[in-house]
């Protein structure tokens, strides 16, 4: 390994969160109260900052520092202004929601913060230990964020489920990466991509390249990793859930493309197998179960679950077209997970969890505008044109018939048609079913206390039966559900004209 005198000013997203990080730690200290919100508007501050100082100077640059360590691209530009903007989109539905139950503490902004230092930090790594100092930075911060309330047993629960597993899998990753290390005698992905790419690769990557497979698919959520995700979705803070369903999963990719194709794609031949696999099981699996679900937050997980098979598939193809389309699919799938709980959070007041699907029955007539958005972003996730969700899975098919994989394409065919009997589900509840209000006294408030993670997959203690649903209230101030009709804006417009972000996602990995 080489050592150089490393040039700070392609660091400078880096550098600037870190001493921005500890300026909102200051701040904090001093604001109390009502107050509070000056640090949630700092924080917005200095993500915006971050985006624009990631596209300003790394946009068109590519070179390594830090002794082949930091890698700056085109890529690592786009990937740190998105993951910045969904962090931005993310802590603004949560302040109405965390003010109403007195859980606004600047420890979720600084948590959050930290997060995303991990996650650009993965976008711009050049060696294993970048990549997994980064991850590690990001998962800690995601387990403190779960366990956040610390007064929900569902919260605390899901929080060591998350822990358990999560550190299984970064464990099987580093052990994988030890194994890589061995093989190539480096820790620079260069390096280790000419020793792919010799005749005979050690077979020390074959292995190790299995291993890291894990971890990768244990941040994505792909099946069979994935038994974390719908405790986590379900138990955590709705908050924190459209946290980790939005930015953690660009970065899911990102580890991908980094570790598994700067570092090992010559050997992605072995590598495909596995990745058909994980696509079949986590299409199937995710879209069946989710049928059973009546937690809307649970069925958004087994959703999402299926939708990294989709991603999954992308990244099978192993051409530069699936690579850009799998880029297109995590970025569609973040803006509308955004929105699918950002509405629950709007429709959840001081009392109530706008959880059940039940809860939606007639939502229609009572918020049309929101019964709107919900319209939108159900059919955006179905797949139906016109829609982002579409195109992404129009990429995604394309990819995979370009590259032969015929079979699995027709296998995804098949589990978006079964994946759409659970979001028109939720669609018909919203528009055809009138609310059941139940007698005075039978109800009480579904707070995120109640009964424990997957508690009767879905209804909870104040409704056995899962018939009457709650009448919503909206909980949160007229600018959030005006960014909630924006997010469900974006779905439709971006699926009308979606060829700019298209040939973005394909320029910066050379598919254009």
């Amino acid at each position: 390994m080489s050592f150089e005198t490393p040039d700070f000013s392609l660091a400078l997203p880096e550098i600037w969160l870190l001493g921005a990080i500890c300026v909102v730690l200051i701040v904090d200290l001093f604001v109390r109260g009502s107050r509070r919100s000056v640090t949630f508007f700092l924080t917005q501050a200095v993500l915006l900052v971050t985006a624009a100082l990631a596209i300003t100077t790394q946009w068109g640059v590519t070179e390594t520092t830090f002794s082949g360590h930091y890698v700056v691209d085109p890529l690592a530009a786009m990937l740190k202004a998105t993951l910045a903007l969904l962090v931005v989109l993310a802590l603004a539905y949560t302040r109405p929601y965390l003010e109403a139950r007195g859980l606004l503490q600047g420890e979720v902004y600084l948590l959050a913060l930290f997060a995303t230092l991990g996650m650009l930090i993965i976008a711009s790594g050049g060696s294993l230990l970048t990549l997994y100092l980064g991850l590690e930075m990001l998962s800690l911060s995601l387990y403190a964020l779960v366990a956040y309330h610390r007064d929900s047993r569902q919260a605390a629960e899901a929080a060591m489920k998350y822990f358990v597993l999560g550190a299984l899998a970064s464990g099987i990753l580093l052990y994988g990466m030890s194994m890589v290390y061995g093989g190539a005698a480096s820790l620079e992905l260069a390096v280790i991509a000419e020793a792919a790419a010799s005749e005979e690769p050690p077979l020390l990557l074959l292995f190790g390249m299995s291993f890291m497979l894990v971890g990768v698919a244990f941040k994505l959520g792909a099946a069979p990793f994935h038994a974390w995700v719908p405790d986590v979705y379900q138990g955590a803070p709705t908050p924190v859930t459209l946290f980790i369903s939005t930015a953690p999963k660009v970065a899911a990719v990102a580890l991908f493309l980094r570790l598994l194709v700067d570092g090992l794609g010559p050997l992605h031949e072995t590598l495909q197998p596995m990745l058909l696999i994980l696509a079949a099981v986590s299409l199937l699996l995710g879209n069946l179960t989710a049928i059973m679900q009546t937690n809307l937050k649970r069925m958004l997980a087994y959703s999402g679950i299926a939708h990294a098979g989709f991603i999954v598939l992308a990244l099978a193809a192993g051409t530069e077209a699936g690579h850009a389309a799998a880029l297109f699919y995590v970025i569609a799938y973040g803006i509308m997970a955004a929105g699918a709980f950002g509405l629950i959070i709007v429709l959840s007041s001081a009392g109530t969890e706008a959880e059940q699907i039940a809860d939606y029955r007639g939502l229609n007539e009572r918020h049309p505008i929101l019964a709107g958005v919900l319209l939108l972003l159900m059919i955006s996730m179905t797949g139906i044109p016109g829609t982002i969700g579409f195109y992404a899975k129009y990429l995604v098919l394309k990819a995979a018939v370009e590259a032969d994989l015929i079979a699995m394409a027709v296998l995804a065919v098949i589990a978006a048609v079964i994946g759409a009997f659970y979001y028109l589900r939720v669609l018909k509840v919203a528009y055809f079913d009138r609310p059941e209000v139940p007698p005075e006294g039978s109800q009480k408030p579904t707070g995120p206390n109640e009964g424990s993670v997957g508690e009767g997959e879905g209804a909870t203690p104040s409704r056995p039966d899962g018939a009457a649903g709650t009448v919503l209230v909206p909980g949160a101030s007229l600018p959030i559900r005006a960014l909630l009709v924006v997010n469900g804006a974006a779905v439709l417009v971006l699926g009308i004209f979606p060829e700019r972000l298209i040939a973005l996602c394909q320029s910066v990995l050379g598919a254009g």
